[in-house]
């Protein structure tokens, strides 16, 4: 989720173990309940991997989240509550603070919030599920295509999100699929390469990158 593993980077049981004091079986059990959730893949033979997915993947992953949140978004517009979109206001301001000291890691998974944070004010427990499934993906497409190495999200967008779902039920769900349709164009050619830091039990993958 915080691009500190790249995509199709292979993990090695033992080296996790030592880095994380247990053993094998653990390590073994913890990988096969990720694969499990799809956060990973477990190779026949081959060990586990970061998932490494490809362009056909993102068109499903986005026009599943095209399919909940403008929903979502629709259901909320003209809804929400003060203390609703203050939480937003809230984390979508951080966000960008992330974001302006450098700090990527937090602005992921403050953007992964936000749109958690829609999801379950929403109501639908189904819906959050779903959501909280696709996120993992949407963050490696967005490491394995974007280009630049941008974050997941731009936080402005967020701000006007949050005035689209102040007007009303359609502003929302528009402004939910331009956001969304906007993050999917984004992916416009592979991210540079950067070097992982978990040296310590990762290793690069041996296969070629898919196109």
């Amino acid at each position: 989720m915080e691009h500190r593993l790249e995509p199709g980077q292979r993990l090695r049981e033992e080296a996790m173990a030592a880095e994380f004091g247990v053993s094998r079986t653990v390590v073994r059990q913890a990988l096969q309940r990720l694969a499990q959730d799809q956060v990973i893949e477990l190779l026949h033979n081959r060990g586990a991997r970061v998932p490494q997915p490809d362009e056909a993947d993102a068109r499903h992953v986005f026009e599943a989240r095209r399919m909940v949140e403008c929903e979502v978004a629709r259901r909320l517009g003209g809804r929400l509550t003060p203390a609703q979109v203050a939480e937003l206001e809230a984390l979508a301001r951080d966000e960008l603070e992330a974001d302006q000291r450098g700090d990527r890691p937090e602005a992921i998974r403050l953007s992964g919030e936000f749109h958690n944070a829609l999801a379950r004010m929403h109501g639908n427990p189904v819906y959050l599920r779903l959501l909280t499934g696709l996120m993992p993906t949407t963050s490696l497409l967005m490491a394995h295509f974007k280009r630049h190495g941008g974050q997941v999200c731009v936080a402005h967008r967020h701000v006007d999100l949050i005035g689209a779902l102040r007007q009303g039920a359609a502003p929302a769900a528009a402004e939910m699929r331009r956001h969304l349709v906007e993050l999917e164009r984004s992916l416009t050619g592979p991210a540079r390469r950067r070097r992982a830091p978990f040296d310590g039990y990762s290793e690069p993958s041996t296969e070629p990158d898919k196109p």
